[in-house]
C-alpha cells in the first residue's frame, strides 16, 4: 500500500522523501524516479513522518529504536514534528506510543486507511483521522493526496480503534455471506439469484454487493486485493482489546478464531476471499469448486 500512497503524495509535495528497511523496495521507487533515503539516518530536519508498517510494534521500532527498529527520534523529525501513523494498529499501542512521542516534543496523529491497492494507486482512499483540530487542520491537505475521503473521528487513537472494529464488522458480513451460499448451494438454488435476493432485500452488505458476483461465484478468481492474514491481524487488534474491555463478544471471538484458523492452512499470501473455500472445506468437505 505504501508505495501506491506515496506516488500520490509526491505529486502535491514533491519534495517527500521515502524509506523502506528493503533495499529490494528503495530500488523499486528509485526506478520510478522517487526520491528515497539510502538508510534511515538520510531522513533529517523533517516537519512530517508518514509510516505505513506492518503492525504497530514495527512502527514503535521505527520511531524510538528496538529490535530491527531504526529510531528516527530524536534527530530526524524537527521539534514540533508530526508522525502520522497510517498503519493499522493497535489503539492501545496508539495512545501509549503518543504519550513516549509527547516527551520528544513530537506529536502523533494516527490515520489507517480503509480500501484495496487499486484505491491506493488512484487516490480514492477512505482515511480516518485521530488527532486534536489543530492538527487534523494541518494534516487535511496531506492526507487529502493520498485519499478521497477523510473522516476525523476524535483524539488521537480514535482512528485505529474504528478502523479495526471496521474490519471486524466486514469479516463478520463476509463470514456470513460465505455460510449463507454454502447453503444455498447444498439446497441446489441458483446462487445468482441468490446474490439478487440479498442484494435487494435486508441481507446485503459490502460482501454480497462487491464480492460474490464479482469475485466468488462459480469460476471466480477470489481476488479480492486484500491479504487474508491481513484481516487475520486486524481482527487480532480487534480481539486484543477485550482484557480493556472486560468482555470478549462472542461473534468477535469467532470471527478471529475463524480466521486464525484459516491462516493456519493456507497459504501466506492467500487473498481474504478464501475464507469461502475454507469454510465450505471444514463444513461440507472438499468440492471442485466453491461457492
Amino acid at each position: 500500500m505504501g508505495l501506491p500512497m506515496f506516488r500520490n503524495l509526491v505529486k502535491q509535495y514533491p519534495d517527500s522523501i521515502a524509506y523502506d528497511l528493503s533495499a529490494e523496495a528503495r530500488t523499486r521507487a528509485a526506478g520510478e524516479g522517487l526520491r528515497v533515503a539510502a538508510t534511515a539516518s538520510g531522513l533529517r530536519g523533517l516537519d512530517i513522518v508518514i509510516t505505513m508498517l506492518p503492525n504497530g510494534a514495527a512502527v514503535r521500532g521505527c520511531l524510538l529504536g528496538g529490535p530491527g527498529g531504526t529510531a528516527l527520534i530524536p534527530g530526524s523529525l524537527n521539534e514540533g514534528g508530526i508522525v502520522i501513523d497510517m498503519s493499522s494498529s493497535s489503539p492501545l499501542d496508539t495512545a501509549s506510543l503518543s504519550k513516549d512521542l509527547e516527551a520528544h516534543g513530537i506529536i502523533l496523529a494516527d490515520a489507517p486507511v480503509s480500501g484495496s491497492i487499486p484505491k491506493a494507486r488512484d487516490g480514492t482512499l477512505s482515511i480516518m483521522l485521530g488527532a486534536s483540530d489543530a492538527v487534523a487542520e494541518r494534516l487535511t491537505p496531506v492526507l487529502q493526496s493520498m485519499g478521497g475521503t477523510l473522516i476525523r473521528t476524535g483524539a488521537v487513537s480514535t482512528a485505529h480503534a474504528m478502523k479495526a472494529l471496521n474490519n471486524y464488522l466486514y469479516a463478520a458480513g463476509l463470514m456470513a455471506a460465505s455460510e449463507a451460499m454454502i447453503i444455498g448451494k447444498t439446497l441446489g438454488l441458483n446462487l445468482e439469484t441468490l446474490v439478487d435476493v440479498f442484494n435487494c432485500s435486508s441481507g446485503r452488505n459490502v460482501a454480497t454487493e462487491t464480492k460474490l458476483r464479482q469475485h466468488m461465484l462459480e469460476g471466480g478468481d477470489f481476488k479480492g486485493g486484500f491479504g487474508l492474514h491481513l484481516m487475520a491481524k486486524d481482527l487480532g487488534i480487534s480481539h486484543g482489546l477485550h482484557e480493556h474491555l472486560g468482555f470478549l463478544p462472542a461473534q468477535l471471538d469467532l470471527c478471529h478464531r475463524t480466521w486464525q484458523d484459516a491462516c493456519a492452512v493456507l497459504d501466506k499470501n492467500a487473498d481474504n476471499l478464501e475464507i469461502a473455500r475454507f469454510l465450505e472445506e471444514r463444513l461440507v468437505g472438499p468440492s471442485a469448486d466453491t461457492a
